[in-house]
């Protein structure tokens, strides 16, 4: 399996209104309940209205478009970044996984998931 590193740093946030995201944006990760609007986006592209952010955040995108069939792909790769002590933030697409984890675990990252047959790119 091919997992990229994407060249950005991004930040998660919520935000007040659906109005504040700009939707025209290359990265932009927007969930709604019935508690909050939540927000992932590049950190340079962070709304000016946010309720709560966290900034530092590095991605990887398995690449290709993942059939619905398949089962344990998320589970194997934040097991492998979880026993190497790096915590993540997940976002699903309808193509493709996103796995966020904090930018100074980028190495660690690459490495723990290369050691386990995954190919980081």
């Amino acid at each position: 399996m091919v997992i990229q590193i994407l060249p950005y740093e991004f930040t998660i946030c919520k935000v007040k209104s659906t109005a504040d995201i700009d939707l025209d944006r290359d990265f932009v990760f927007a969930g709604k309940t019935d508690e909050e609007i939540s927000l992932v986006c590049k950190s340079g592209d962070v709304p000016a209205q946010t309720a709560e952010r966290s900034d530092g955040w590095r991605a990887m995108r398995i690449q290709g478009k993942l059939d619905f069939s398949l089962t344990g792909i998320l589970s194997g790769i934040s097991s492998v970044l979880a026993d190497n002590g790096i915590g993540i933030f997940a976002v699903s697409t309808f193509n493709t996984d996103y796995i966020l984890f904090r930018s100074e675990d980028l190495g660690g990252a690459s490495q723990a998931l290369a050691g386990k047959g995954y190919t980081v790119v």
